[in-house]
């Protein structure tokens, strides 16, 4: 599988911004300008990849560097663990992740999971996904992708968040935990680069 390192000089594919306007629910996109200016500002790492010329799907990952302090932020958590010492190290948030939807259940997805998480080897690294134990309409779409990720190494943090009545779990994979502070801290440096509350409609 061919890797391509996608900046704000190359970002204008149409493949990418379709991808990813189509993969992922409404409220868990960030306007695609503002995505792509976000490349450069906060040193994301975003790869496209590639069977031969055919286009499979990305992954965004922020290289989040070390914290020495708490960021305050509004979102309201689902549970919380307040209170637990931050993480003052380098953590890799695992942003977004998507292949086509007419190229998924042939293993493609896990080709690139085993690509990315080789490249971030022995470094602590988390993704949020839409929690398993919601009661909703996709439920057992999304305990599959839960277990998806239990087989590839990542384990529960017990922290979760909401999104309106969207209900979201954090899993990682690497050395050290995860705790609501640090998830705190990670959306404090977000907001910094882009807030919803400026872009909403």
């Amino acid at each position: 599988m061919i890797q391509k390192q996608i900046s704000t000089e190359n970002a204008n594919d149409g493949q990418l911004k379709q991808l990813y306007e189509t993969a992922f629910p409404k409220e868990e996109q960030i306007p695609w300008d503002d995505l792509v200016r976000l490349i450069g500002e906060m040193h994301l790492d975003f790869t496209a990849y590639y069977e031969g010329e055919e286009f499979i799907g990305f992954t965004i990952v922020y290289p989040r560097p070390s914290l020495t302090s708490s960021s305050s932020v509004a979102t309201q958590p689902c549970s919380s663990e307040l209170g637990r010492p931050s993480l003052l190290r380098p953590l890799n948030w695992y942003w977004y992740f998507a292949v086509k939807e007419e190229l998924r259940g042939k293993g493609l997805g896990q080709k690139i999971l085993n690509q990315l998480i080789e490249r971030y080897k022995g470094q602590s690294c988390v993704l949020d996904m839409e929690s398993p134990r919601q009661e909703c309409d996709n439920k057992e779409q999304r305990q599959r992708r839960h277990e998806f990720y239990l087989r590839n190494g990542f384990r529960d943090t017990s922290v979760y968040r909401c999104w309106d009545d969207l209900e979201m779990t954090i899993m990682m994979i690497g050395p050290g935990t995860f705790t609501l502070q640090d998830w705190e801290e990670i959306v404090g440096e977000l907001r910094k680069y882009w807030t919803w509350d400026k872009n909403k409609d």
